[in-house]
């Protein structure tokens, strides 16, 4: 947890919760690690293919959205920069309205197979793609091009690595590739093992 996610999100009223709950308000270690993003932290966001982003409307309620693609369709630009392209969706444009209002977001990250997961807070910029064309083409190449609409900079302000309780680890059909070919393989060869001694399989 960096400093600066502790004196965002723990406010007083979070801090009694916890008096409240755990008989003592959490506090981090002295000092625990930076605002600014390491290589830990890039690495794991380029190598999402998801994440869940909650803006806040006008009316004041929160409103979370999902985000997909290939991995790398968000990288870090530097240790306080995030950045993906905005690709076409239902049309409802509801998170680009609010930021209309209010910039600020927050982002969850999930690993469902190793459970691991990133928590990140920052201030979203909707961006043209006309004006970083190099970045939108990085982040949007070959057909995902056409479905780009703009660049979505984000200015990093906090981040935490959440702990993996009551994450139930899932696996996508990337993830599961390599163990279904060795299966596929095993299954391959014992058939042909069967069809040696004249059996069916």
């Amino acid at each position: 947890m960096t400093d600066r996610y502790h004196d965002l999100l723990f406010t007083p009223a979070v801090r009694a919760a916890q008096a409240q709950v755990n008989g003592r308000a959490f506090s981090p270690p002295p000092g625990e690690g930076p605002d600014a993003l390491g290589q830990d932290e890039a690495a794991f966001i380029a190598s999402r293919e998801s994440f869940y982003m909650a803006s806040v409307s006008a009316s004041g309620w929160p409103y979370v959205q999902h985000r997909g693609g290939p991995p790398g369709f968000i990288q870090a630009l530097d240790p306080r920069r995030l950045a993906f392209v905005d690709l076409k969706g239902n049309r409802q444009l509801i998170t680009l309205g609010n930021l209309a209002g209010e910039d600020r977001v927050a982002l969850f990250f999930m690993d469902y197979a190793r459970q691991g997961r990133l928590k990140l807070l920052a201030r979203a910029r909707p961006t043209p793609l006309e004006s970083e064309p190099e970045l939108a083409a990085a982040l949007a190449p070959g057909p995902l091009r056409e479905k780009a609409q703009r660049l979505m900079i984000l200015e990093v302000e906090a981040f935490d690595w959440n702990c993996n309780q009551h994450i139930t680890p899932r696996f996508t059909q990337a993830e599961l590739a390599p163990t279904l070919r060795r299966l596929q393989s095993r299954i391959e060869e014992l058939e042909g093992r069967l069809a040696a001694l004249g059996e069916t399989p």
